[in-house]
């Protein structure tokens, strides 16, 4: 017993370590990733003509992505675009146009009345014509951001990214996976409404810790090819790393009352946590026992999903599979039954 519990605070500290120190190390990455390149170009510039262009290609302006400006565009847009927007709306408009509205008006009744249907339109139209807009263009806008600094994370390593046999076993380890974390987040939710308010926050912060985890981790899986079901079972293998790893994450994103902007912060610390993510030394001895929280989640994910794409059995039908040591059941390797 005291073995485990020295074992799992151990292991919770170097999560949180990883997670924190990881994003110092972002000021290298773009020194190593030049230096990469610049040997990856003096190994195709072999012979005359090939020096020749390399020489020309050295004076163009170098137009490929670096991961601080990537990271300092996730940070204006997130916090400097969406976030002082909301925030100069909120706390900054609305009070003075409250305050001038009373001072037009005058008696303090019928200011009561008109100004609570003036700040519902105000902010029913703030929210429909700005809000909602932004907030889909930054979650597009975030993905290929987030992507582009995951793919340079993952270009220091020195790793060869590995393909998935097809683009419809991508498709479908995509869709299941944004299936399965929506329900694990649905989960979450439902346990932190316990009856033991402390006990509920615990295990939902558990929870929002470990998804946390899995957003992080899952760019440099997807990367080496580990599949979605893997992914999980390294998760639940290792669950006090993880759920170190992802606790600084989900205990700054709690602290706003504000879901919209709790998002703001997400989105600006996320690509941080992706760096730490791909540094990250995780353990590989295994914890003394196995955590299945994503167990139902899985079961429930598997019959929803088999139930909504089993036309694209036929076309998965022919990929290989390949075993992993998992307890989950891949979707995609899963055939369906011809008669529901």
């Amino acid at each position: 017993m005291t073995d485990s519990v020295r074992a799992f605070l151990r292991n919770v500290a170097t999560g949180i370590k990883d997670s924190i120190l990881g994003i110092g190390t972002i000021s290298k990455l773009d020194a190593r990733i030049q230096q990469k390149r610049e040997e990856q170009r003096r190994r195709r510039a072999s012979g005359a003509l090939a020096q020749r262009r390399a020489q020309s290609e050295e004076r163009k302006p170098d137009n490929e992505p670096k991961l601080a400006s990537r990271i300092f565009q996730c940070c204006a847009w997130n916090g400097g675009v969406f976030w002082l927007s909301l925030f100069l709306f909120y706390r900054v408009f609305i009070p003075l146009l409250q305050t001038l509205t009373a001072r037009i008006i005058g008696d303090p009744t019928l200011h009561g009345s008109v100004w609570s249907w003036l700040e519902f339109i105000l902010t029913s139209v703030f929210s429909a014509l700005w809000v909602l807009p932004l907030f889909v263009l930054s979650k597009i806008v975030n993905a290929i951001w987030f992507q582009d600094i995951a793919d340079l994370a993952f270009e220091v390593s020195g790793c060869k990214a590995q393909p998935f046999p097809s683009v419809s076993k991508i498709i479908a380890d995509m869709l299941f996976n944004l299936l399965l974390q929506a329900l694990f987040l649905i989960q979450g939710m439902i346990v932190s409404l316990f009856p033991i308010d402390a006990i509920g926050q615990m295990v939902s912060l558990l929870h929002m810790s470990l998804l946390y985890s899995l957003y992080c981790f899952e760019y440099r899986w997807f990367n080496h090819g580990v599949e979605m079901h893997q992914r999980l079972s390294n998760i639940e293998r290792n669950w006090p790393y993880y759920f170190g790893f992802g606790l600084p994450m989900a205990l700054l994103t709690a602290l706003p009352s504000s879901s919209i902007i709790s998002g703001c912060l997400f989105s600006i610390l996320f690509p941080l946590f992706i760096i730490s993510a791909n540094e990250a030394k995780t353990p590989t001895k295994l914890y003394h026992f196995q955590l299945r929280l994503f167990s139902l989640v899985v079961l429930i994910s598997n019959k929803l999903f088999h139930k909504t794409v089993h036309l694209q059995s036929s076309l998965t039908s022919s990929t290989s599979t390949e075993k992993l040591p998992s307890p989950h059941t891949s979707p995609t390797r899963q055939r369906v039954p011809s008669a529901q």
